[in-house]
C-alpha cells in the first residue's frame, strides 16, 4: 500500500508530537529543576550590601553612626577600590571600625592598602587583629601595622580609650586574635577594667564565638566578623553552613545577638574571590550600626 505524498507531512507531525510529549512528572521536575537553576543564579550574586542595625542606650543622647568593616581579606571592590570606599564614604559615619582579617597572609595587600587610604581621612578608625593578620612573618606583620599607624588608623591591642563622638564620650575596646594573643583572656579582662563604666562600652574583637565571654565583662555592643556569614544560606531556614571556629551550622554566623546586656553584632565580611567555595545567599557585606 502506497501512501499519498499528503499524508507523510501529517504523519511526520504526529511522530514528532509523540516524541516530544511530556508526562505530567517530567514536567514538574523540569519546572522545579529550572527554579532551582534560577533560585541558585540569585544566590550566587556577590555584589556589595549594606547592612544597617540600631542600637538604642540610655548612655548615649546623640546618635553615633559606626560603619563597620571586617575579612576584606585583601579582596578588589572595583578599580582603586572605589565602590568600597565610596559605599563607607555614602554612610557619612562618625567612626569606622576594622573589626580584623582586613589584611591577608597569601593575596599581595595592594587592595587593602588603597581601601585604607581611602577611608582613613573621612573620620576617626580604629582596628583590631584578626587570625590571618598573624599568618605571616614577623617583619610583614609589622610593616602592616606600620601602614596603619601612617594612615592614623588606631590599632587597639589589648586597650581602652576613652573618645569623645559627637559631643558623646564613649569606651572603644579592642582585644587582639586569640590566634595571635596567647593572653587574649587576659586582654578581655584587661580592657574591661579600664573601661569607665559610667560610658557606653564598644568591644572591638574578630571572634563571634567568643560571646559568652563579652556577655560576662559588661560590654554594651561587640562587633565581630570572622564567620564569613557562615558561606552558605538558605534565607529564612538556615543563616549559615559554616563557619571558622564555630564548625557546622554557626550559631553566630552573621547578624544581630543579645545576651544578659550586652548587644552583638557579627558582620558577614567582604572575603569573596578568594574564598575557596562560593558564597551563596550571603553577599559581602558593610555594617551600618545607629547608636542612639
Amino acid at each position: 500500500m502506497k501512501l499519498s505524498k499528503n499524508s507523510r507531512p501529517a504523519d511526520s507531525l504526529e511522530a514528532v508530537k509523540r516524541r516530544f510529549k511530556l508526562s505530567p512528572a517530567k514536567a514538574v521536575v523540569i519546572f522545579l529543576a529550572v527554579i532551582f537553576c534560577i533560585y541558585l543564579a540569585i544566590g550566587l550574586y556577590s555584589g556589595l550590601c549594606i547592612r544597617y542595625y540600631t542600637v538604642d542606650s540610655e548612655k548615649i543622647n546623640a546618635n553615633i553612626r559606626i560603619v563597620l568593616v571586617t575579612d576584606l581579606h585583601s579582596c578588589k571592590y572595583g578599580e582603586g577600590q572605589s565602590e568600597l570606599i565610596s559605599a563607607v564614604k555614602e554612610q557619612d559615619p562618625d567612626i569606622i571600625v576594622l573589626a580584623g582579617d582586613i589584611f591577608d597572609d597569601l593575596r599581595p595587600n595592594d587592595n587593602t592598602k588603597i581601601f585604607l587610604q581611602g577611608i582613613s581621612c573621612v573620620c576617626p578608625c580604629f582596628y583590631v587583629t584578626g587570625n590571618h593578620e598573624f599568618r605571616v612573618d614577623e617583619n610583614t606583620f609589622e610593616e602592616n601595622m606600620d601602614t596603619l599607624e601612617s594612615l592614623g588608623v588606631t590599632v587597639l591591642s589589648g586597650e581602652a580609650i576613652q573618645a569623645e563622638i559627637n559631643g558623646v564620650s564613649l569606651n572603644i575596646c579592642g582585644v587582639d586574635d586569640p590566634e595571635g594573643a596567647k593572653g587574649f583572656a587576659y586582654q578581655l579582662e584587661s580592657v574591661a577594667k579600664q573601661a569607665d563604666p559610667k560610658l557606653f562600652t564598644l568591644l572591638l574583637s574578630h571572634r563571634p564565638e567568643r560571646f559568652d565571654s563579652y556577655v560576662g565583662y559588661g560590654f554594651d555592643l561587640a562587633l565581630c566578623g570572622h564567620a564569613h556569614g557562615g558561606q552558605w544560606r538558605v534565607p529564612f531556614l538556615i543563616n549559615g553552613v559554616y563557619a571558622p571556629d564555630q564548625g557546622l551550622f554557626p550559631k553566630y554566623a552573621g547578624g544581630l545577638y543579645q545576651s544578659g546586656g550586652t548587644t552583638m553584632i557579627v558582620s558577614r565580611g567582604l572575603a569573596r574571590e578568594n574564598v575557596p567555595i562560593p558564597r551563596i545567599y550571603d553577599r559581602p557585606e558593610v555594617v551600618v550600626i545607629d547608636i542612639t
